[in-house]
């Protein structure tokens, strides 16, 4: 079995060698105009929505000592409303956690162990997530394309960029657009149509040994969910413990 799996392997990236030498032509120095239109409609339309729910698949690589790469899997449901609310689920085989933000208060809750952890928020999506990534180390999924302003952020960072192709993510059409910047590539996958929406998104880094790779895979969009504000509300449950963020005490968050 490893044997023919080795082959099939080599075989893949033989139809992938073939399919990227078809495309390289099209990359430059610069950023396409058409895989700049294509992007910006996406973000536009995405800030547009004031709620929105998304299910995830995402995998982390982490690179060993020993050069070796191993992947970390996990599924998570989002849940958006502009300006300030998020809810975020995510469980594996070992991990089920919620994330509540309200426009107010940030908690993660880990059910199963019966803790949690609150702390004072900044006042707008935007801002929350700048916070929870700097001073908590949390990153909600493709939250890079959470922002009102995703197109400036990952144009800042990007140099140049094209469109790959078309292709089919989960029975949706897709153009795929892949980007570079000095120490990043990153690609995505939007649906055609008056719904453009991202299908995929993945991050290679290139400025880390081995070239470790983030990706997600974006299903069951709902642009128009029912839900009351509950769902950004914590609660703690009967027999819950309270602990603290690692790098944040529960107080006053900056405000931005």
């Amino acid at each position: 079995m490893r044997a023919i799996s080795l082959r099939a392997g080599r075989a893949l990236l033989a139809v992938a060698f073939a399919v990227a030498t078809a495309t390289a032509q099209a990359q430059t120095d610069s950023v396409d105009a058409e895989a700049a239109r294509l992007l910006k409609r996406m973000t536009d339309y995405l800030a547009g929505l004031q709620r929105f729910s998304v299910d995830t698949h995402n995998t982390l690589e982490a690179v060993l000592t020993s050069g070796q790469k191993v992947q970390f899997v996990m599924d998570a449901t989002v849940t958006v409303q502009r300006p300030n609310r998020l809810f975020a689920e995510r469980k594996n085989s070992l991990v089920d956690q919620k994330f509540y933000y309200d426009g107010k208060t940030l908690t993660l809750s880990n059910p199963k162990d019966k803790v949690y952890a609150t702390v004072a928020a900044p006042p707008t999506l935007e801002a929350m997530l700048d916070f929870a990534r700097e001073r908590l180390d949390i990153v909600a999924p493709a939250a890079d394309l959470l922002y009102a302003d995703a197109y400036e952020q990952l144009m800042q960072v990007t140099t140049s960029g094209f469109v790959v192709g078309k292709t089919v993510i989960d029975g949706v059409r897709c153009d795929q657009l892949a980007f570079r910047g000095a120490d990043v590539d990153w690609q995505i996958w939007i649906a055609e149509g008056d719904r453009p929406l991202p299908y995929r998104y993945v991050v290679t880094t290139r400025g880390l040994p081995a070239y470790p790779e983030y990706s997600v895979i974006m299903t069951r969009w709902d642009v128009a969910p029912q839900f009351t504000q509950a769902r950004f509300t914590f609660t703690p449950p009967a027999g819950a413990k309270r602990i603290s963020f690692m790098g944040a005490e529960p107080g006053a968050a900056p405000a931005r």
